[in-house]
């Protein structure tokens, strides 16, 4: 579905991305690893189009989208979820997720997305009317996954989902990232520092060190190595 083909890309003049390669396959959920300043999330950004790439080559369903705007790229169905929570938190969390739904797609189908949202964050539902700034760290970042779903993408890249949240909060959000690929056939690039939620969710990893693709391989391979484990990922 998504094909990344020897990205270079940075800020200003410094460079992150030092040519970093990765396809993910569609319906699967590709993890990426990598040390913090490794360029995981540069890297996402760059493939949304809100970092212009230097070189290299983006492909997404068989057609080049380079150097195509971001707003087009979500009009073709890519989603990022960003690092932390960027919610309207003065409004309701009804009101947030109606705000995810801009698209014309997303638009037709609100009513069946909320139902959707609702049913795999059925807290979200309780708290329907409830402001979002006034929701527990777990529920917002709930509730900001939930809003990039409203957008109906057909892929959704999700950068450090579980970043601050308590262990059983990390537990549920991958059984609904897990949710979202078997049951409902989405499409999940997932940059994540929890290395091993990410190994047991995936069904294929790359490894980001200084802008490079290091290593690559199925979760068990990259969970058998004990040099890997020690190069790459501190376990």
């Amino acid at each position: 579905m998504l094909k990344v083909e020897n990205i270079e890309s940075g800020y200003g003049s410094m460079q992150v991305l030092w040519g970093p390669s990765l396809e993910v396959k569609k319906g699967s959920i590709t993890s990426l690893l990598g040390p913090n300043g490794a360029g995981k999330t540069t890297l996402l950004m760059t493939i949304l189009g809100s970092i212009e790439p230097w070189g290299g080559k983006i492909t997404y369903e068989d057609r080049e989208v380079t150097h195509l705007p971001t707003h087009k790229k979500v009009d073709l169905g890519i989603s990022l979820v960003p690092e932390g929570k960027h919610l309207f938190v003065d409004m309701s969390v009804h009101e947030n997720l109606v705000m995810g739904a801009y698209r014309k797609e997303a638009l037709k189908n609100i009513d069946d997305s909320l139902e959707l949202v609702y049913s795999l964050f059925p807290v979200l539902k309780e708290r329907d009317r409830q402001k979002a700034g006034t929701l527990s760290g777990g529920e917002q970042q709930m509730l900001t996954i939930a809003r990039a779903i409203m957008t109906k993408p057909k892929m959704i890249m999700l950068d450090e989902p579980s970043q601050g949240l308590a262990p059983k909060l990390v537990a549920e959000v991958f059984e609904t990232i897990q949710k979202l690929e078997a049951e409902f056939g989405l499409t999940i690039l997932l940059v994540e520092q929890n290395v091993v939620a990410s190994l047991n969710a995936a069904s294929y990893v790359y490894i980001l060190h200084e802008g490079r693709i290091k290593v690559e391989g199925n979760p068990e391979d990259i969970r058998g190595s004990a040099d890997i484990r020690e190069a790459y990922l501190g376990i």
